[in-house]
C-alpha cells in the first residue's frame, strides 16, 4: 500500500467518523413554533467511504472518488422500535436518485446510512429516475412508501431530451428491508406528484393526497392539494379527486403546493405540513406551511395560518436549486414531539423540533390570509393593540420596563 493512499484513507476516515458522531446543537431561542439546529442531519458527505471510493490500492492508487454522491435530501421518516429512520432521496453525480436508509437513536444527529442502498423492484415500464418517498404506517398493518417515479415523456417532440412524465409509485414493507412494489397510482390527471397515503381507512377505502398537474413542472389547469380514494392498493385507482387546498393568487402557494408527510391525526384535527411555491425574480421560492382539516371530513379545511412555517435561511438557502425548504417526512415521538425533517435547496436535510401541541397552538391562533393587503395590516394591527394592553397592565414592574424599551 503506498504512502499517499494510506494517509488519504485514514485521514478521509477521520473526517468521516467526526462528522457521522458530532452532536447538534439547538438554536437558542427561535420563534417559538420549533427550534432549528446547527447543522444538517444528513448531507452527501454522511453517505458511506465504500458507497463512494474503490477501497483497494491496487485498483485506485490515488485513492479517487468513483461513484460520487452529489446530495443528500427530502427523505421520509418514521418511527420504529424506538429508532428513527429517514428513506433519503440520495442522488449521484450522475444525476441518478435512489433511495437509502439511515437511522438515529434520537432523530437529531448520528444518522448513519445502512451498507447498502434500497434496489428498487421495478414495474414492467422501469423508472428513469426515482425520488421524494413518503412513508405512511397504515391501519391496515403495512407500511407504504409513495414516491415519483419520472420517465422519460413518450410524446415529447423529437430532440426534446428534458421532458418528463411524473406519475405516483408505491411500494409496501413492514421492515425497510424487504419491499413489495405494486402498480403505480393511476389517476384521470395527466401528471402525479407529491402523492401522500393518509393513514387510515375512510368509508372502507384506501385515501390519498394528490397533486393532480398537465405537465412535469407547470400545474396547468390542476394544482392545490386533492384528495382521492381507492378500492385497494395492489392496483391504486382514483376516479375522482376533490380539491382540498387550492393554490392562491398573492400568497405563498399561488405557483402550486402539495401534501408533505401524511397529516399528524389529534382531537382538534389532522395537522398537515405542507409546501407551497411562489414565483420572483429570482426564480421559484419553496417553503414549508401548515393547515388542519376536520376529523369528520378530512377534506374540509378548518384552519389555514397566513404564511410560511419555515421559509430557508442563511445557508439554507444556497445549493443546486437555491432558495428551496422542502419536506416529506416527520416523526411524532410518544411523548408529543414532532420532528420535521426537510430539506434546503435540493442538497442537505436539516430537523426541526416542535410538538402537537405548539402546532395546534400555531394553526388555531395564528390569523388567516386576508388575502388583501389593507386586511393583513388589520390583523397586524389587532395584535399590537392587545400587547399595548397588556403591555399596560403588566403588574411585574421589572418585566413592564423591558416591555416599554420595544415600545
Amino acid at each position: 500500500m503506498n504512502s499517499l493512499f494510506e494517509n488519504r484513507l485514514k485521514g478521509l476516515i477521520r473526517e468521516h467518523n467526526e462528522l457521522i458522531t458530532r452532536p447538534n446543537e439547538e438554536e437558542a431561542l427561535g420563534n417559538g413554533i420549533f427550534k432549528r439546529y446547527k447543522y444538517p442531519v444528513v448531507t452527501a458527505e454522511h453517505t458511506p467511504l465504500f458507497w463512494r471510493y474503490d477501497l483497494n490500492p491496487e485498483t485506485n492508487p490515488f485513492l479517487m472518488e468513483r461513484d460520487g454522491v452529489n446530495c443528500a435530501f427530502n427523505p421520509g421518516a418514521i418511527e420504529l422500535n424506538g429508532k428513527v429512520y429517514l428513506i433519503v432521496r440520495t442522488e449521484g453525480v450522475d444525476r441518478k436518485s435512489f433511495f437509502a436508509v439511515a437511522e438515529s437513536e434520537n432523530g437529531i444527529d448520528n444518522f448513519k446510512f445502512w451498507d447498502f442502498p434500497i434496489l428498487l423492484p421495478q414495474t414492467e415500464n422501469p423508472d428513469v429516475n426515482v425520488y421524494d418517498m413518503r412513508l405512511t404506517k397504515h391501519e391496515d398493518g403495512n407500511i407504504y412508501g409513495l414516491f415519483c417515479s419520472e420517465r422519460k415523456d413518450p410524446n415529447a417532440p423529437k430532440g426534446d431530451t428534458s421532458s418528463a412524465d411524473a406519475q405516483c409509485g408505491i411500494v409496501r414493507t413492514k421492515d425497510l428491508k424487504t419491499w413489495e412494489r405494486l402498480a403505480d397510482l393511476k389517476t384521470a390527471s395527466a401528471q402525479q406528484r407529491n402523492v401522500v397515503l393518509h393513514p387510515e381507512f375512510v368509508d372502507g377505502k384506501y385515501a390519498f393526497y394528490t397533486r393532480p398537474q398537465d405537465g412535469f413542472i407547470e400545474t396547468g389547469n390542476g394544482g392545490g392539494i386533492a384528495w382521492g380514494l381507492a378500492d385497494n392498493m395492489e392496483n391504486a385507482v382514483i376516479e375522482k379527486e376533490v380539491l382540498v387546498d387550492e393554490k392562491l393568487y398573492h400568497t405563498i402557494k399561488e405557483v402550486k403546493n402539495g401534501q408533505g408527510p401524511a397529516p399528524i391525526k389529534t382531537d382538534k384535527g389532522w395537522i398537515h405540513i405542507a409546501h407551497g411555491v411562489r414565483n420572483t425574480a429570482a426564480g421559484l421560492r419553496y417553503v414549508i406551511y401548515s393547515f388542519m382539516t376536520s376529523l369528520e371530513d378530512p377534506t374540509k379545511v378548518i384552519y389555514s395560518p397566513a404564511g410560511h412555517l419555515i421559509a430557508p435561511m442563511g445557508e439554507e438557502r444556497v445549493g443546486d436549486v437555491s432558495n428551496v425548504v422542502f419536506t416529506n417526512g416527520l416523526v411524532v415521538r410518544d411523548n408529543g414531539e414532532v420532528l420535521i425533517y426537510y430539506a434546503s435547496s435540493d442538497t442537505r436535510c436539516h430537523v426541526a423540533k416542535t410538538s402537537i401541541a405548539q402546532l395546534l397552538d400555531y394553526n388555531m391562533n395564528t390569523p388567516k390570509d386576508a388575502l388583501i393587503s389593507r386586511g393583513c395590516v388589520e390583523a397586524r394591527c389587532e395584535i399590537i393593540s392587545k400587547n399595548f394592553e397588556f403591555i399596560e397592565n403588566c403588574e411585574d414592574a421589572e418585566l413592564k420596563e423591558l416591555l416599554k424599551s420595544i415600545k
